[in-house]
C-alpha cells in the first residue's frame, strides 16, 4: 500500500530538510487555490509521494471486538468498524466483463447494521481521477475505469459518490492520521485499497467453480449461493441482494486489526441488513440478457454524483433519517420528517424494478415533489435502493428547508433547492 511507513525514514528526514515541507511552502499558494477544487498538483504531490505516511499501529485492536472505548482511531476503525466489500452484478445495462462482478464500494458501518455517511464535506473531493493519476495511479484509474462502474451515469461522478458518501467516514482515513498530511493523500489509500480487496474476492470465478453460473433459464438456491462463497471465507457467510428475483449484488464483510491502508482484513459475517433474495428460484442472468447495453465509461464528471441503484426493500420497517454523517429522527406516517415521538411503520411492496410504500395513513408519494402519505395518495411512487438507503430518479439524496426541532415537523423534497441534504435508511423490522 503506498501509505505505509518505513522505519528507515525517520531517522533520514531528522538529519536533512523535508522534500515535501519545502515542497509544500513554495507551492502554497497554488495549493490552496487548488484545494478548492479537491486536487493538488502533480509537482507538489510527486514531490512528497516518496515519505507519505498514515500512522504506525502497534499491536492494533481488531475492529468491533473492543471491550472499551479505543483513543487512538487512527489504528482501529470506529465507529465504522466493519468494512463492507460491496459489488454488483449488472445486465441492464450492462458494466463491467461479461465473466466479472464489479465494485460498488467500500462501506464502513457501525457493527450492528447502521452507518455514517458523507463525514465530511470539506472533504467531498470532485475530479477523484486526476487526484489518483497525480498520486502515479494511472494503472489504478485505467482498472476502475473498466471494474467500477455505473449504470447510470459517469464513473468519475460514481467515484466521487462513494467516497465523499463512505470514504470520509472512515476513521483511519482522518488526516490527522497522516504525517505532514498534504489534502488529498488519504484518497489513494481509500481506492487503492479497495481495489485490492476486490481482486482479492472473485465473485464470478467463486461461484463458477460451485456450477452456479449465468443462464436465462437456471435458478439456484440462497443455500447453493452462500455455500459458493462461504468455503472462501471460512465459513463466513454474505449478504445477496436481488433485483426482481435477480442476484445482483453481493456484500462482504471484514473487521480490521489496524487502520484501513495497513491493517489486516479478517473476514466476518454479515450484521444488520438481511439478505433480499428469495429462498429459492433466484436467478442469475447473463450480462446483455436483459437487452440493454454496456454504458461507456468515462473520466469526465457531467453532474452530480449518481447513485448506482439496484436492490429494493420489502416487508415491514422503519425510515431513519441521516443527515450530516448522523442520525436524526424518522420519516412518520404522513411522510413528515419528526425528531421526537414513535418511528412509524411502513410496507415495501414489490413493483416493477423497484418497490412501493405505504403507511397507515395510505399509500406513499411524491406529491408536488414532497414525500407525502395519505389515503389521497391515487398512485404510490415506485422507488429503488442503494443499498438500506432509499433512492429515486437515480440519486439517494432528499432535501429539507432545515432541521426540524421538538414537535415541529419538516417537509421532505424529491429535488435540491432546499438548505438541507439528507438520506432515508430502510430499518427492518
Amino acid at each position: 500500500m503506498a501509505a505505509q511507513s518505513d522505519a528507515g525514514w525517520p531517522s533520514i528526514i531528522d538529519n536533512m530538510p523535508s522534500v515535501r515541507s519545502v515542497s509544500g511552502f513554495a507551492l502554497s499558494a497554488l495549493t490552496t487555490a487548488q484545494n478548492v477544487l479537491g486536487m493538488q498538483s502533480s509537482v507538489a504531490r510527486q514531490a512528497g509521494l516518496d515519505i507519505r505516511a498514515s500512522a504506525t499501529c502497534n499491536s492494533p485492536q481488531l475492529s468491533c471486538h473492543n471491550s472499551s472505548a479505543v483513543q487512538d482511531l487512527c489504528c482501529f476503525n470506529s465507529p465504522g468498524g466493519a468494512l463492507l466489500q460491496t459489488q454488483f452484478w449488472d445486465t441492464s445495462p450492462v458494466t463491467g466483463p461479461a465473466d466479472s462482478w464489479t465494485i460498488h464500494g467500500l462501506w464502513p458501518d457501525n457493527c450492528d447494521g447502521t452507518y455514517d455517511s458523507n463525514c465530511d464535506d470539506d472533504r467531498a473531493y470532485t475530479n477523484i481521477t486526476q487526484i489518483l493519476q497525480a498520486a502515479g495511479d494511472d494503472d489504478l484509474v485505467s482498472y476502475m475505469q473498466t471494474y467500477w462502474v455505473s449504470d447510470s451515469g459517469s464513473a468519475e461522478s460514481f467515484w466521487e459518490h462513494e467516497w465523499s458518501k463512505h470514504g470520509t467516514c472512515i476513521s483511519t482515513l482522518d488526516p490527522d492520521c497522516y504525517t505532514d498530511y498534504q489534502p488529498t493523500e488519504e484518497v489513494p489509500d481509500f481506492f487503492t485499497r479497495t481495489v485490492d480487496l476486490f481482486k482479492s474476492l472473485p465473485s464470478y470465478e467463486w461461484l463458477s467453480d460451485a456450477g452456479i453460473v449465468p443462464s436465462t433459464s437456471a435458478t439456484y438456491t440462497t443455500a447453493q449461493i452462500q455455500a459458493a462463497l462461504s468455503k472462501n471465507r471460512d465459513g463466513h457467510q454474505v449478504y445477496l441482494g436481488c433485483r426482481s428475483g435477480a442476484l445482483n449484488e453481493i456484500w462482504y464483510f471484514f473487521n480490521v486489526q489496524g487502520s484501513l491502508q495497513t491493517g489486516e482484513f479478517e473476514a466476518s459475517d454479515l450484521v444488520g441488513s438481511k439478505s433480499t433474495c428469495p429462498s429459492t428460484g433466484i436467478k442469475y442472468l447473463p450480462k446483455g440478457s436483459g437487452g440493454g447495453s454496456s454504458p461507456t465509461a468515462t473520466a469526465t464528471s457531467t453532474g452530480p454524483a449518481p447513485t448506482s441503484s439496484g436492490g429494493v426493500f420489502s416487508g415491514k420497517g422503519t425510515l431513519n433519517v441521516v443527515t450530516s454523517g448522523s442520525k436524526k429522527g424518522c420519516i412518520i406516517s404522513g411522510g413528515k420528517w419528526y425528531m421526537s415521538g414513535t418511528c412509524a411503520s411502513f410496507t415495501a411492496t414489490s413493483s416493477g424494478d423497484g418497490f412501493t410504500l405505504s403507511s397507515s395513513k395510505g399509500k406513499c408519494g411524491l406529491v408536488s415533489g414532497a414525500l407525502t402519505c395519505s389515503s389521497a395518495v391515487s398512485s404510490a411512487t415506485v422507488f429503488s435502493a442503494d443499498g438500506t438507503t432509499l433512492a429515486y430518479d437515480g440519486t439517494s439524496t432528499f432535501y429539507a428547508d432545515s432541521v426540524p426541532s421538538g414537535t415541529t415537523q419538516g417537509t421532505v423534497f424529491a429535488e435540491d433547492g432546499h438548505s438541507v441534504s439528507l438520506e432515508i435508511q430502510w430499518q427492518s423490522v
